[in-house]
């Protein structure tokens, strides 16, 4: 889906803002769309690497069932580039998956709902750049009467987004910081396109946000104010996941975030918004 085809047996992905311009046997940003002989495949449809149920909470979502169980499904790839990435190992690497239909996927949520399961949340990597099969799967989950959850990093295209949201539940976006500066030398993309995501979500579903406070980077105080600020003017009830930083991946030269520096971040956050939670502490 989100591709056409052009010159030279090259495909064009509008599947998010890369807009990637694919060579015949080439692969786009997120390694997980691939032009064989000039047409776009998934080559992550049906392709899990890593599945658990889990407490809603650790998606994280606390303001959506508390209290819940969740099945949590991912695959491999991602469209940014993030050096501190927390699931390099799933995200950026090949790891072992299993073979799996949207049929049996869904089917299995619902056997795991007399374990209090109410349906699947669709992370570990990025959601989105597996688009095909998140997108027949939440269909079969809403019709089984469950629920469906994005834990994602929100750099995706507005057309696949609206045609996915009205079956999605709840999204936990991931705002990496709150620079342009950021989003580029960091992880490779345009924080425009995140914040258009958080809008366009927060009037359709169950919108929490997340971000990763990285000592030296995005751990301003005047920076998450203005996230903050930004938050509110969308809706102050969105709940905001303060979230402490731990070397990982390509960055290893910063520490582990003070978790006095998050509790100031938390009182900034708290002039603005409902809801400010600290993770990882």
């Amino acid at each position: 889906m989100y591709y056409e085809k052009i010159e030279q047996s090259k495909v064009h992905c509008y599947l998010c803002p890369h807009n990637c311009i694919i060579k015949p046997g080439g692969l786009g940003a997120c390694r997980a769309r691939k032009n064989i002989e000039g047409e776009l495949y998934s080559m992550n449809y049906g392709k899990v690497s890593s599945a658990a149920l889990d407490p809603i909470e650790k998606k994280p979502l606390y303001r959506f069932h508390p209290g819940s169980m969740i099945l949590s499904a991912g695959t491999f790839g991602c469209n940014l580039k993030c050096s501190f990435c927390q699931n390099w190992s799933i995200a950026h690497t090949d790891p072992g998956t299993t073979d799996i239909t949207p049929e049996e996927l869904a089917g299995k949520a619902y056997s795991l709902t007399r374990k209090g399961n109410i349906g699947i949340a669709y992370t570990y990597n990025e959601p989105s750049i597996w688009y095909e099969f998140v997108y027949e799967t939440s269909m079969l989950v809403k019709k089984m009467g469950m629920v469906n959850v994005l834990v994602t990093n929100g750099f995706i295209s507005r057309e696949p987004l609206e045609n996915l949201l009205p079956f999605i539940d709840a999204m936990n976006i991931d705002l990496k910081a709150f620079t342009a500066k950021f989003y580029k030398d960091i992880c490779s993309a345009s924080i425009d396109n995140v914040k258009e995501t958080v809008k366009t979500a927060a009037g359709k579903c169950h919108v929490e946000v997340t971000t990763l406070v990285i000592p030296g980077l995005n751990d301003s105080p005047d920076e998450i104010e203005e996230l903050s600020c930004w938050l509110a003017s969308i809706s102050p009830e969105i709940p905001l996941h303060l979230s402490r930083f731990f070397p990982n991946y390509n960055m290893q030269d910063r520490p582990p975030t003070p978790v006095e520096a998050l509790m100031k971040a938390r009182e900034r956050a708290l002039g603005h918004l409902k809801y400010v939670f600290l993770g990882n502490v």
